[in-house]
């Protein structure tokens, strides 16, 4: 396993959630301490949501972050209008933002209602660019970035075989991915390699043995995408639960 990558095994899915939200409660304040603000990139599915529950549900942990202090963006979206049922930002809004004290010009959502994805994804790439101050060719370098691991090794919206797994100077891109025969709005391999931390939720027996080559066998981000990730410059945890791990080398895990 790459040098900065830790695997910590959750009992249950539920422990899985709650380990996720202490871990962004311990981002989130660090940041704001350090930077006096927290910039933070959701995920979809639905581990993410369960970590949006609990912190919308939990008085300590919700009131632990200054969201007056955060930005929050996505990591990828669906091309969909916001009201959609498979908009990411419509579930993250429904379980989470909803319910906490964030000032709206603070969440940053995917404009994914454009027809045009390309236009989408360019007109991200401003946003990023104006939220972060970067310079041409600047990266920007998210507090926290929370991604899901999907059977197939897939995260965010890079899947198998993407071109996207080669993009060394676009911040966001809009590939079509032929399994859905739609475009996806994502975030690129760069800038997941900029953010101070990644925290990679991954639950269910379905992935284990993903997680295992992942993890334990050779690179190949062709087939499994989710290994652009051991590149990063920041720290990547992976909160995984008993049956995700259940193939794991015993020796290899905490």
């Amino acid at each position: 396993m790459a040098t900065g990558h830790q695997v910590h095994v959750c009992s249950s899915r539920d422990e899985l959630a709650k380990a996720a939200a202490h871990l962004f409660v311990k981002s989130a304040r660090g940041a704001v301490r350090v930077r006096g603000r927290f910039s933070v990139a959701l995920a979809g599915g639905s581990t993410p949501r369960d970590l949006y529950r609990v912190l919308a549900d939990d008085d300590a942990l919700r009131e632990a972050v200054s969201w007056h202090d955060a930005h929050v963006f996505w990591g990828d979206e669906r091309h969909v209008p916001p009201t959609h049922d498979e908009s990411n930002f419509r579930m993250a809004r429904e379980v989470l933002l909803d319910h906490v004290p964030i000032p709206s010009h603070q969440i940053h959502r995917v404009e994914a209602e454009d027809p045009d994805a390309t236009r989408v994804a360019v007109a991200y790439e401003q946003a990023l660019r104006i939220a972060f101050g970067l310079e041409d060719g600047g990266w920007p370098s998210f507090d926290l970035v929370l991604l899901g691991m999907g059977e197939d090794g897939h995260t965010a919206s890079i899947f198998p075989g993407s071109t996207v797994l080669h993009e060394r100077t676009r911040t966001v891109v809009a590939p079509f991915v032929e399994r859905f025969g739609s475009h996806r709005i994502t975030l690129t391999p760069p800038v997941f390699a900029h953010a101070r931390e990644i925290a990679v939720l991954v639950a269910g027996l379905e992935k284990a043995h993903t997680l295992h080559d992942v993890l334990e066998g050779p690179l190949v981000p062709d087939r499994y995408p989710i290994q652009c990730l051991l590149d990063s410059i920041g720290a990547v945890t992976w909160l995984v639960d008993a049956a995700a791990a259940s193939t794991m080398t015993p020796s290899s895990l905490p």
